[in-house]
């Protein structure tokens, strides 16, 4: 019956303060519409406060990714209309209640390269679409393929292939970087030689110590 109560107080407190609020605004300057800041503030608290003491976190993740994804569509709107930039943060916020739905699946690695390659994709397309003249979606594939690649090594307990795998996978982003950026200047052998040490100093340190 208390947390009956509490809900029932902070939503009507919730509601009277947004009500507030856009009074506020529209008297003082109706030409911008800053409310939609605390608005977002005090409805994302409020949930949380809500969904989070009843433990209805899946419930929570709906939530918040569709009130996440509404402000970032009214910010986007108010301020850039013509560059939809909004569907950067799409990928993310879509990503927040799959992964609370599958709970300890997630932890699985056909979870990890599911959502790692999905990601991957969906960013490769938006560059595609949005700004073909630069590849900048290698900077969030790098990243992301961390996840499926530690996720794998740390069920197997293969720490020296970790850092092999790992070593080469950095290698090869500032090899394309390097590519990209810069073809006529070859400067990716510098930070490759120094990731060079991780598997070096695994390998003496684990096998040379057996």
């Amino acid at each position: 019956m208390n947390k009956k109560l509490d809900a029932g107080f902070l939503a009507a407190g919730s509601v009277m303060t947004i009500i507030f609020i856009i009074i506020v605004n529209f008297l003082t300057n109706a030409s911008y519409p800053w409310f939609i800041y605390p608005v977002f503030a005090l409805l994302f608290s409020a949930a949380g406060l809500i969904f989070g003491k009843r433990g209805k976190y899946f419930q929570l993740s709906l939530f918040g990714s569709l009130l996440l994804l509404i402000f970032f569509i009214a910010v986007n709107y108010i301020h850039t209309p013509d560059y939809p930039w909004f569907l950067f943060v799409l990928g993310p916020i879509a990503l927040w209640p799959v992964l609370v739905f599958l709970g300890y699946k997630a932890k699985d690695l056909n979870t990890a390269l599911i959502g790692s390659l999905s990601i991957i994709f969906y960013y490769f397309i938006l560059n595609i679409l949005l700004s073909p003249q630069y590849i900048w979606a290698i900077y969030i594939a790098f990243p992301v393929l961390w996840w499926p690649l530690a996720v794998y090594h740390v069920k197997k307990k293969t720490y020296f292939s970790f850092s092999v795998h790992a070593s080469l996978l950095i290698s090869l982003f500032f090899i394309i970087v390097n590519f990209i950026n810069s073809p006529q200047i070859i400067w990716a052998v510098y930070p490759i030689f120094a990731v060079l040490w991780w598997p070096l100093s695994m390998y003496y340190f684990y096998y040379k110590r057996r």
